[in-house]
């Protein structure tokens, strides 16, 4: 719990740059804010439609009691309202750090120089971005899979799968901020996530953290800037002395 606690404070430090940097935190405010009006139109368009794909996809149930029927559907319904929120989680991230790539840079850039120097390795670039976008939001559609599946669990299905997607989806948005620190120092992907999973409770404290800001109306637009500085913060820490292996970093020299 410790280091889970200390993944969480990395967030909390990240917000504090909002105290310190108000200005360069803000230019992250237009794309977070872009992507997720976007991304809440289609999540409006499928609570509008719901009932009816509900019906749609369980044409099994037609000749079911009419309560049962409705139990199922909504069921159903539910579990993939939750997939859609979990899809939506991980699409956010990677939308917004491909659209916003430009400003994110900045304000990686300005945390690595106040906490002692820019490293001088590869740059992240928008294509890179680009690419690790697709792959993160193909491994938030097997997540969201079995979110869904999850939520269709009788009377405990509901908080399974939020729990579930709130910790998945964190673990793979973590591993993806922290990607362009770690990047920039040389990893590799491989090394990258061997990192990750030799500090898993820390990535994952900071990653849930930042879920369940994004869970707050109107707060993944204000968390995403903070993510990005916090998330370089914590590459930084994974990469402490005490916890460096040097065999294990796979840095490119």
């Amino acid at each position: 719990m410790r280091e889970f606690a200390r993944g969480v404070g990395m967030l909390g430090r990240g917000f504090g740059y909002w105290r310190r940097r108000p200005g360069l935190m803000a230019l992250g405010l237009a794309p977070a804010a872009i992507v997720a009006l976007v991304l809440l139109a289609g999540l409006i368009a499928l609570g509008t439609f719901l009932p009816a794909i509900a019906e749609a996809v369980t044409p099994f149930a037609d000749g079911w009691p009419g309560v049962w029927a409705t139990v199922m559907r909504v069921a159903v319904g539910t579990a993939l309202l939750g997939a859609a929120l979990v899809l939506v989680a991980v699409s956010f991230t990677a939308l917004t750090l491909l659209v916003g790539e430009p400003f994110y840079e900045r304000i990686w850039d300005s945390v690595e120089k106040e906490l002692g120097g820019s490293p001088t390795g590869a740059r992240y670039g928008i294509w890179r971005s680009a690419l690790d976008g697709l792959i993160l939001v193909a491994r938030g559609i097997g997540v969201a899979i079995a979110a869904g599946l999850l939520g269709l669990v009788p009377v405990v299905g509901g908080v399974l799968g939020t729990v579930f997607g709130v910790l998945a989806t964190g673990w793979l948005v973590a591993q993806e901020l922290v990607s362009r620190a770690l990047t920039a120092r040389g990893m590799l992907p491989a090394a990258r996530k061997s990192l990750s999973r030799r500090h898993r409770a820390r990535v994952l404290g900071f990653g849930a953290a930042t879920q369940l800001c994004f869970m707050v109306p109107l707060g993944a637009v204000a968390t995403m800037p903070a993510a990005v500085a916090g998330s370089t913060m914590l590459a930084r820490s994974l990469l402490e002395p005490q916890d460096r292996d040097p065999q294990a970093e796979g840095v490119v020299r």
